[in-house]
């Protein structure tokens, strides 16, 4: 793992925290998320750090940053195919967390019996809608892709898409909030979601502008993972 943007020493700082399956040479030149922080930088002071050549389970990046950080600083757990068009999103990011502990770009404002992702219930999975909060723009490049908005926001949701999830170090650290590393790839932001609600964490959408170059999808590994959420949780 190495950071591409410079990490500041002072308390207080701004870590936008992603993996990638990349080589440290492409993730630099070619990760939308590398890439516009790079241009977000130069109006808002961050650091990022990322873990590229990465085939370790998300949870265990994302806890040895939380484990690792100043009280103060802001944490984001955020996809390396994400652009941030937002570049005054270290004030968004701010005022979300004046508001609740843990914020996303979407999410639900309920949790049902055997949910299988944040927007999606029932056998038949379909969209949640009426409950879904927030909005992102799907698409290969900033600047060109498909709006996508759920619902009003913001909100105080009960699940959140771990497309973008931002945090103080601290208010994880305080409530022993991580997350499972059994969830690896699939399943880690419902179940962290889950943990949240139960150490008595606000959840809540805001609206930071973001480009997300996947949709993500329901494989096998998908399958496997919501039968150990279900196991977990008991629903």
């Amino acid at each position: 793992m190495r950071s591409q943007l410079p990490t500041a020493a002072a308390p207080g700082t701004l870590r936008f925290v992603s993996a990638s399956r990349s080589s440290q040479q492409t993730f630099e030149r070619e990760a939308l998320l590398c890439r516009s922080l790079a241009q977000v930088a130069q109006f808002s002071p961050l650091a990022l750090h990322a873990f590229t050549d990465n085939s370790r389970p998300l949870p265990d990046l994302y806890n040895e940053v939380i484990e690792s950080a100043d009280a103060s600083d802001t944490l984001v757990f955020v996809h390396d195919d994400v652009w941030i068009d937002d570049w005054m999103v270290a004030l968004r990011l701010q005022e979300a967390l004046q508001n609740f502990d843990v914020i996303g770009v979407a999410g639900n404002t309920r949790r049902q019996a055997r949910q299988v992702s944040w927007n999606r219930v029932g056998e038949n999975r379909a969209w949640d809608n009426g409950f879904l909060s927030g909005a992102i723009v799907h698409g290969q490049q900033q600047g060109q892709g498909h709006f996508n908005f759920f619902g009003p926001l913001p909100q105080a949701v009960k699940l959140l898409d771990g497309v973008f999830l931002a945090a103080r170090a601290g208010t994880l650290q305080r409530s022993a909030v991580r997350f499972d590393p059994q969830f690896a790839f699939d399943f880690y932001d419902a179940d962290f979601c889950r943990s949240c609600e139960h150490a008595g964490l606000r959840m809540g959408t805001w609206g930071i502008a973001l480009t997300h170059a996947s949709k993500g999808d329901m494989s096998a590994a998908f399958e496997a993972a919501y039968l150990a959420y279900l196991n977990k949780w008991g629903s």
